[in-house]
């Protein structure tokens, strides 16, 4: 945070200072308006001995919080259906299912008339136990996913405690807050609130999606926003470049009205080309898929004009379980989406997951990155493999489902899962199950490894995903989370340029399909070089697509070949980045 002394037009000689905060846009647009500091009353429970004559009691009052909680979220989620549609709905479906989890519960009954502790205490630490699994992970999908087991522990306690939890707001501000949970935002939407500002928080949190789907600009990671804002202040958000500004200069205010304008005209514009197929300024069919990790962005996809789902990161099911789910629960799962999507592909990856969401929360590694995760998981964990393939298969009713294999860095790899899948298959067979093995198989291309192993790889699968987000780390031997390293992941390295252009050149030699599903993809200066390359079919997430859409159309062929051809000759990142930089300028 940085802040400069300004002084503004107020009647009153005071100097009032304008306080700039940096965090990251996690639903794009442009909010101006009064701040309102939401605070949640947080009760912290302390352990208490329970006098014994008091147990019955105490059990009463627990099932009691339980039903007036499940009542609460089943008016939020009435509201939410009305709002987003069932889709979000599941948010808070997951958290009803938490209040009926038989363990969970009997563990809490069971340590009350063991420990003779009052219910508040014991609550806290039981479902403490989910978050800390959730937030030990090295996974951020998980950890962000810990903000809605808080509110559910919350909403127990305080109803322990005959309380209630208020979402009220001032209409027409924007909220400031440390935290915000999706319940919150569902009833904030019922005030119109402008946007959305936390300390905390992260881009695929749900909170994230939902505002997105809202059209709530809002901005993440601000650290101590909170403690430095007051109710009625003046605020700009820039869901756009993750800014806000608190106190804006008359100067600003007046920049920033003109900005918000241009941005709701642009978001006009990108609209229809959402509503259109993509093709380049030449003519060429381009094909544009969604990186999902839940259900709920199904409707996002539809609004921006997704073709179906390039990526589901499946280890998304994982989340507020704390282990693998059934079988069953995979299958109802695969089957509702394939259903939405039909006839619309649905490409389903196979758990990409570390032993820390397996085993014990004490599992741990020095390197996950380098670990135990991903195919390896799979082969020593049959069980696992089994279940998933089993619920892919039975779900492929429409035939839209394909299997991505993750982390793939040899044929022997290939070959097993390949042979466990037939396996899987004839099982089924036996069993007179109804599934469709008509499933094709494609590989995630995220290692050098199986770059090298390129053409082998396409004999035996049906097409290729690259993940570009870990070959650019494994290649460049650089963590895309350690910020002390971060100036050196180069997604324009000549060596993942020339990776790339491999990749896609052998696929289409092969008469293989290939996409890019990495952060890449969604580069607006990275996709007239990508065009140049060959690819035809580009996975990204929901909010990139329109605007990749527009850079695609403005792009022709014959022009982004050259690009390519000169990019793959330069020896510098800085030189690829200056060429892309000015190709964008001059062409799109």
């Amino acid at each position: 945070m940085k802040g400069t002394e300004q002084i503004h037009e107020n009647g009153t000689d005071a100097k009032v200072e304008e306080l700039v905060f940096h965090g990251h846009g996690a639903s794009k647009g442009i909010a101006i308006g009064n701040a309102f500091v939401f605070r949640r009353e947080k009760i912290t429970p302390e352990s208490r001995t329970l006098p014994k004559s008091q147990v019955e009691h105490e059990l009463s009052r627990l099932q009691t919080a339980l039903e007036r909680s499940e009542k609460e979220l089943r008016k939020i989620e009435a509201v939410t259906v009305r709002k987003l549609g069932e889709i979000f709905s599941d948010i808070f479906s997951a958290q009803i299912m938490m209040l009926h989890d038989e363990v969970l519960i009997s563990r809490i009954r069971g340590r009350i008339c063991e420990e003779l502790q009052y219910a508040d205490a014991i609550v806290d630490q039981e479902i403490s136990i989910y978050q800390e699994m959730m937030l030990a992970s090295d996974d951020m999908a998980f950890r962000e996913r810990a903000t809605d087991i808080e509110d559910l522990k919350e909403r127990i306690i305080r109803n322990l405690h005959s309380g209630s939890i208020t979402s009220r707001v001032d209409e027409d501000s924007i909220v400031i807050s440390s935290m915000l949970t999706p319940a919150d935002v569902v009833l904030f939407s019922r005030q119109n609130v402008m946007g959305c500002a936390t300390d905390g928080g992260g881009l695929t949190s749900h909170v994230s999606l939902i505002c997105r789907s809202l059209n709530i600009p809002m901005v993440v990671g601000l650290h101590n926003i909170s403690e430095k804002v007051h109710t009625g202040q003046p605020v700009i958000l820039d869901g756009i470049s993750g800014t806000v500004f608190v106190n804006p200069t008359p100067e600003r205010l007046e920049e920033y009205m003109r900005r918000k304008e241009r941005v709701e005209e642009m978001a006009s514009r990108l609209t229809e080309f959402a509503e259109k197929d993509t093709y380049t300024k030449c003519g060429k069919r381009v094909h544009i898929y969604s990186n999902i990790d839940f259900k709920e962005e199904l409707s996002v996809m539809e609004k921006y004009g997704s073709e179906g789902v390039g990526l589901y990161r499946s280890e998304s099911l994982f989340v507020s379980r704390g282990k693998a789910p059934s079988e069953e629960e995979q299958y109802n799962y695969y089957k509702d989406l394939a259903a939405c999507l039909a006839p619309k592909p649905l490409t389903i990856r196979l758990f990409d997951v570390g032993g820390d969401k397996l085993l014990v929360s004490s599992y741990k590694e020095q390197n996950p990155n380098l670990g135990w995760r991903g195919i390896r998981v799979l082969i020593d964990v049959p069980d696992i493999l089994e279940n998933q393939v089993r619920a892919m298969l039975r779900a492929n009713v429409h035939g839209n489902i394909k299997m991505l294999l993750p982390m793939i860095a040899s044929m022997e790899e290939v070959f097993l899962i390949k042979r466990r899948i037939s396996e899987i298959s004839q099982k089924l067979k036996s069993e007179r199950a109804l599934f469709n093995e008509a499933l094709p198989i494609g590989v995630m291309v995220e290692m050098p490894a199986a770059v090298e192993i390129v053409d082998e790889l396409l004999a035996e699968v049906d097409f290729l995903s690259v993940g570009t987000n870990d070959l650019i780390q494994y290649t460049l031997a650089v963590d895309r989370n350690n910020d002390v390293v971060q100036d050196l992941y180069r997604k324009f390295h000549p060596a993942i340029i020339r990776m790339i252009a491999r990749v896609i050149k052998r696929a289409k030699h092969a008469g293989s399909s290939v996409s890019i599903c990495g952060e890449m993809a969604a580069d607006p200066l990275a996709a007239p070089l990508l065009l140049g390359l060959g690819l035809d079919e580009f996975s990204v997430v929901n909010s990139s697509i329109p605007e990749l859409k527009k850079t695609i159309s403005s792009c022709a062929i014959q022009d982004a070949e050259q690009l390519a051809a000169r990019c793959l000759e330069l020896p510098t990142t800085e030189k690829i980045e200056q060429t892309l930089k000015h190709f964008s300028v001059h062409n799109t």
